[in-house]
């Protein structure tokens, strides 16, 4: 069987796939030159590029899975292969803890300002008054999605002195309460939190879920965390909840559109903004690289 490696992936991942396929390595490939290609592989390893459409799903006439390094599923038409048979894998919890860990950083420095005191130190500008903070500490984290991500967050959140909040609509309550975390609605966990983390996926249902009436509904102060998917929160909303004084100031890892060249956030001291990195660091890569190695190794046998 043959494997296409379309992304960069960690090398001990691609020495397993080695010892049971013929592997191609093509990082940063065209659609175009996927589109000629694919009919040869029985296995195709993505990132967040390239993009796997139907188009390239029909053409893969030998294709029995497509596997994607990381966590979502946006880049990939699950539904196509779905139904001519292809088996989708990821490795969702390869990240998991790198994501938690950027998350609770971008609560610290929203918080205390240190991208802006980084910057005003840079600009030899020593404006120290300008730059009281809030502490975490005796705060109270509202976490939208208690899976894998957001239970990490939370262990770090109560190691700082935070009390936890939770809503995930596919839990219960008391797989909420085994995690820490007080089970709430989600309109009680905007109207009750001093900081609010999102860790959902960008579906239909979660498009947009905070907008103008949440921002209305939060408390003065509240910080908002989001590096799960850029759209779950209105950016529109967030500017002018921002510009009234609304909320403290947002810490972001994912835009509505990206990379966010023309986006109106650019201009707030308040919002400290991340290029998608939630992911980017050595360890989780490694993880994703073996695991995805390994659900390919599992759907090829399988079949």
């Amino acid at each position: 069987m043959k494997i296409l490696i379309a992304s960069d992936i960690a090398e001990e991942g691609i020495s397993k796939l080695k010892k049971e396929f013929d592997v191609d390595i093509k990082k940063g490939i065209s659609k175009e030159e996927l589109l000629s290609i694919i009919e040869n592989y029985d296995g195709v390893i993505i990132r967040s590029k390239p993009n796997i459409t139907e188009d390239i799903i029909k053409k893969g006439k030998n294709l029995k899975v497509v596997a994607r390094a990381g966590v979502g599923l946006d880049n990939v038409d699950v539904k196509c292969c779905q139904g001519l048979g292809v088996k989708v894998v990821n490795s969702p919890q390869a990240s998991s803890d790198s994501v938690a860990e950027l998350a609770f950083g971008l609560m610290l420095a929203v918080s205390r300002n240190i991208a802006r005191a980084d910057r005003l130190t840079r600009e030899k500008k020593w404006e120290k008054k300008s730059l009281m903070g809030y502490e975490l500490n005796g705060k109270t984290l509202g976490i939208i999605g208690f899976g894998r991500i957001g239970r990490n967050v939370g262990k770090i959140a109560r190691a700082c002195g935070m009390s936890l909040i939770a809503y995930d609509p596919l839990l219960t309550d008391e797989q909420i309460r085994s995690g820490d975390a007080e089970p709430v609605t989600l309109e009680k966990l905007i109207e009750r939190s001093n900081v609010i983390t999102l860790h959902v996926p960008l579906i239909e249902s979660t498009r947009h879920m905070i907008s103008d009436k949440e921002f209305q509904k939060m408390r003065d102060n509240t910080i908002i965390i989001n590096t799960s998917r850029g759209g779950i929160i209105d950016e529109e909303a967030l500017c002018r909840a921002i510009e009234s004084g609304k909320i403290l100031g947002a810490g972001l890892d994912v835009f509505e559109e990206e990379p966010p060249l023309n986006s109106k956030l650019l201009q707030y001291d308040s919002v400290v903004l991340t290029q998608h990195i939630g992911a980017s660091t050595h360890e989780a890569q490694k993880r994703a690289g073996i695991m995805i190695a390994d659900e390919v190794i599992k759907a090829l046998k399988e079949k």
